[in-house]
């Protein structure tokens, strides 16, 4: 139904590039720079039609014009957000969808992280990218936004099926741990996580996608009971030194 590639970016970002082969549709999940997705979409033989954006910033965006130039994709992204990402072809909020060949993706309102911020979810395939509000273990910082809407997202996604897979944008996941650790000391879960976590990134793999199910059990922005919680995590998180 979809392939999903990841391609590493910069120092932790992750950009994904999904393929629905019967339409032969390829798309760009907020693009860090061009060169490295141009060459995975030219190694397998893809042709990228269109790039997703999830937020302004230049780590997600900065390769739109060059991918732009290079192959005349559509560029969709925040409609909040439209007069910072100059690249922006179509313009989307909470309750849109965008269209990957037969696939529908709806778009998720999920800001906190910047004031625009987010989500598409593509049910039939049981995937959403998240963009830098959900990480493993972790939510993205609350740089434009508030404890309240980070708490909703979190809520918001949470509601999604449990075994739909999370791809978010970077690969922080080991250091999420080492906080969720302190967080939740007695979650048995967070500590098997972390010994399968510390042993994926000790052999230079990847921890994500990771799952709403597994985000459910072991994140403890996701499982804050409240939205003052959540706040009281994040400044712990951002002050974090472990």
């Amino acid at each position: 139904m979809i392939e999903i590639v990841r391609i590493p970016a910069l120092s932790d970002n992750y950009i994904w590039l999904a393929h629905e082969p019967d339409s032969g549709e390829t798309v760009v999940i907020d693009p860090a720079e061009s060169e490295p997705v141009l060459a995975a979409a030219a190694e397998r033989g893809w042709t990228i039609t269109q790039i997703w954006n999830t937020h302004w910033h230049p780590d997600h965006v900065g390769g739109n014009a060059a991918i732009k130039a290079a192959t005349g994709c559509t560029i969709t992204g925040p409609a909040a957000e439209q007069d910072r990402i100059a690249t922006l072809d179509d313009m989307v909020r909470d309750g849109d969808s965008v269209a990957l060949g037969a696939l529908r993706a709806e778009v998720i309102d999920v800001p906190a992280h910047t004031s625009g911020h987010i989500a598409y979810h593509l049910a039939e395939a049981s995937v959403v990218f998240v963009g830098d509000t959900l990480f493993a273990m972790g939510c993205g910082r609350l740089f434009e936004g508030t404890p309240e809407q980070m708490f909703a997202n979190m809520q918001r996604l949470s509601a999604l099926p449990g075994e739909t897979k999370v791809y978010c944008a970077h690969e922080y996941t080991q250091s999420n741990g080492r906080y969720a650790l302190v967080a939740e000391p007695d979650n048995v879960e967070i500590k098997q996580r972390m010994v399968e976590v510390d042993a994926m990134r000790a052999r230079g793999e990847a921890t994500v996608p990771t799952t709403i199910a597994l985000e459910r059990a072991t994140n403890p922005f996701m499982r804050a009971r409240t939205a003052a919680e959540l706040a009281e995590r994040r400044a712990a998180k951002d002050s974090f030194r472990g």
